[in-house]
């Protein structure tokens, strides 16, 4: 972008549940990371402690840092927390007469036990819908009609809509306003007419239309889209104005821009209006990180496995491609935005250990002390045992090393509450219910995994495994072994990932056309779709400062054999515009697709094929700083020993004398082998018996079975 290189530093920070992590890049200079412990409800605190950190160790002043910086990248939990603590705005909904019951209906009965955990949906009768995040009381219809081709079938009357508006916020205290008509993404002039209104009428209450964030067929899907994006707006562009204001204090004068959760980036003001697209960004940053370091090293097959202070989240790269959720959820409401797919439980380092009252059995999470009062250790307030605890119990973590020594965690008020609410009920010794416990949530773990790769035809041992976040590099030894992967990488960044991922990304525009064609459609007729998108999608990049040659444009058609309820996305690998002969590809890579993830055999070209959406993925392509090597030395890693204590180990069936390891002494072609447990600024490793760990020149550690 122009001007970018007046100043030389990229800085990405990401907002997770328990810390806040940093990424400092300039071309030519070494990585340098910071974290903190996040800071909610002011996460900028935390955000600064962290930039702070990554500064401290650079020997620089924030104020500096800033002034030398020319991108600062962002991603946050905060809409992600609006929801889960419902503590978003009051709602308004508008939609089409004699359809005011679609957001409440959801999926029939499927909106019974979506979203919900697999121990909760065996008990199908106890189940309920979710509250919808807007009121059957705030929800208004208006006469108006759009049919499926978007020609006005009854015109929208204005003094309606403003009686509707008046009392959805005057009578009923509406925040926000969430807009969803039928077939609006057919033709949006009603919806946009309701706006018009609303912003003359209630110019004080947050809108939002359907046809602008989820111009999508699916009328439940839409309409909770935009209530979602009602219920967060307010909060979000309140959010990122404050932060940009607390930037803006500093030395900094770059731009601003804001994680997706489908993996691209926004500029803040954008990233604002469209808050559902920041759901789950953490995340899918952490999957681009992924992809970005497996390019690095060659590694096309990745399951990417990240475990923070909340939440354990798993990912598949295949081929070095992404894979998108199908049918993406926040909670148990349904949203219709592109997503990367990750999947989560409720196990993390914060996630809290119990026993269930009902069956005298130990639980793991899904519960977490997040950072405040956080684990016990932490000697922050909290009264409940944790993973991290255990982890503590069991030998893993160092009191003196944690966030690289700049908080010292006391161990034995975790011992002691432990034995009171954990072993004691359990009839077992400390360790031993610790060691449990760790067996226990390794078991979750490695369920989880299986469920998204045996369970869809994936050989795990066909993969290699990236594990990342501050808390997973006790575990992913452990399960990896019992998955077989082909070996673990443990990168130099991995518990500031999502970070890493925020500056491995780029500038990314989704634009899409809803239009059902058949297969035998002339490829002149698909390009036509596509020409007026670009030119806009052009246009919008030249206005945010890319050249020509700066950008990059990708076409993708959603395709479905007839009669079949769901699509699957298609890229279209042919050179564009398309050529008749391109088509014949594009609906073979869908075939091939097909039977890659619903079996072989299963693709059948005679039932006939239909092409349903049309999408653009326009990318302003941004100078991603290098991943500098340091020079390989020996093998010999006694200069980082630092001493030996007992941990558990798998293979003992207990506690075992281990060798511990100093990380930042530790150089590049240092081999080890376990047990061991190498200790990290930001992260902690464990190695198991019989495992073998070096150092590459990226300063990654990998892992390797016997």
């Amino acid at each position: 972008m122009d001007g970018a290189q007046a100043r030389k530093y990229v800085i990405a920070t990401n907002v997770g549940g328990t810390c806040t992590e940093t990424v400092v890049f300039a071309a030519g200079e070494p990585i340098r990371i910071g974290k903190a412990l996040s800071t909610p409800p002011d996460y900028a605190t935390g955000i600064f402690d962290s930039i702070r950190s990554a500064a401290d160790a650079m020997g620089e002043e924030v104020d500096s840092l800033l002034a030398q910086t020319y991108l600062f990248v962002h991603g946050s939990t905060v809409v992600d927390n609006t929801i889960l603590t419902r503590d978003g705005a009051k709602v308004g909904l508008l939609t089409t007469e004699g359809f005011e019951d679609t957001i409440l209906v959801t999926r029939g009965a499927y909106g019974r036990w979506g979203g919900l955990t697999e121990d909760r949906i065996k008990h199908i009768v106890k189940t309920e819908r979710a509250a919808p995040l807007v009121a059957p009381e705030l929800i208004q219809g208006v006469g108006e009609r759009v049919d499926s081709v978007g020609d006005v079938l009854r015109e929208l009357d204005p003094d309606e809509v403003e009686k509707a508006v008046r009392y959805l916020v005057d009578e009923k205290g509406a925040q926000a306003i969430a807009v969803s008509l039928l077939w609006s993404f057919a033709n949006p002039a009603n919806e946009r007419t309701i706006k018009e209104v609303a912003n003359r009428v209630a110019p004080g209450a947050y809108c939002t239309l359907s046809s602008d964030i989820a111009p999508l067929p699916g009328e439940y899907e839409r309409t909770s889209t935009a209530v979602i994006n009602a219920y967060c707006g307010g909060i979000t562009q309140s959010y990122l104005a404050d932060l940009q204001g607390k930037l803006s204090d500093t030395a900094y004068r770059g731009q601003t821009m804001v994680m997706q959760g489908y993996g691209g980036l926004l500029p803040a003001g954008e990233a604002g209006d469209r808050s559902v697209g920041m759901l789950e960004c953490g995340p899918a940053a952490g999957v681009i990180g992924s992809k970005s370091l497996g390019q690095l090293l060659e590694q096309p097959d990745v399951i990417a496995v990240d475990m923070g202070g909340t939440t354990f989240k798993v990912s598949v790269i295949q081929d070095g491609e992404i894979e998108y959720a199908r049918e993406p959820m926040v909670d148990r409401f349904h949203y219709s935005a592109p997503k990367i797919e990750v999947v989560s439980i409720g196990a993390g380092g914060g996630s809290i250990v119990s026993i269930d009252e009902a069956t005298g059995e130990p639980r793991v999470g899904p519960r977490s002390a997040g950072s405040r009062p956080g684990p016990i250790c932490y000697g922050l307030g909290g009264k409940e045992p944790t993973l991290t605890d255990v982890f503590m119990l069991i030998g893993y973590m160092d009191p003196n090393t944690f966030l690289g020594g700049s908080m010292k965690l006391d161990v034995e008020p975790a011992r002691k509450i432990f034995e009171e609410k954990i072993a004691r009920p359990l009839g077992m010794g400390v360790e031993e219910a610790a060691i449990g416990i760790y067996r226990l949530a390794s078991a979750q773990i490695t369920d989880l995994i299986r469920e998204i790769t045996v369970e869809r035809g994936l050989d795990p041992r066909d993969f290699v495994m990236h594990s990342f976040g501050g808390s997973c590099g006790m575990l992913s030894t452990m399960f990896g072994a019992e998955l077989g992967v082909r070996k673990i990488v443990i990168p130099y960044t991995a518990s500031v990932n999502c970070a890493f991922g925020l500056v491995s990304a780029d500038i990314v525009h989704q634009y899409l056309v809803t239009r059902t064609l058949p297969a035998s459609v002339p490829a002149a007729e698909i390009n036509a779709l596509y020409e007026p998108l670009i030119e806009q999608a052009r246009a919008q990049l030249r206005e945010e400062g890319f050249t020509d040659d700066q950008m990059r444009f990708e076409w993708s058609v959603d395709l479905r054999y007839a009669r079949q309820v769901h699509e699957l996305t298609t890229p279209v690998r042919a050179s564009v515009p398309l050529t008749d002969e391109g088509l014949v590809q594009l609906l073979a890579d869908f075939e091939a697709l097909y039977e890659r993830k619903f079996g072989k055999g299963s693709a059948y070209r005679e039932a006939g094929i239909e092409m349903k959406l049309f999408r653009l993925k326009a990318e302003g392509l941004l100078k991603k700083p290098e991943v500098p090597t340091v020079a390989m030395g020996g093998e010999d890693a006694s200069a980082a020993l630092t001493g030996k204590r007992d941990i558990f180990v798998e293979r003992a069936n207990g506690l075992a004398p281990a060798d511990i390891y100093d990380f930042e002494k530790l150089t590049p072609g240092n081999r080890l082998a376990g047990p061991a447990v190498i200790h990290t600024p930001i992260t902690t490793i464990v190695l198991q018996a019989g495992q073998k760990a070096s150092v590459d020149q990226y300063r990654n550690v990998i892992v390797e079975f016997e």
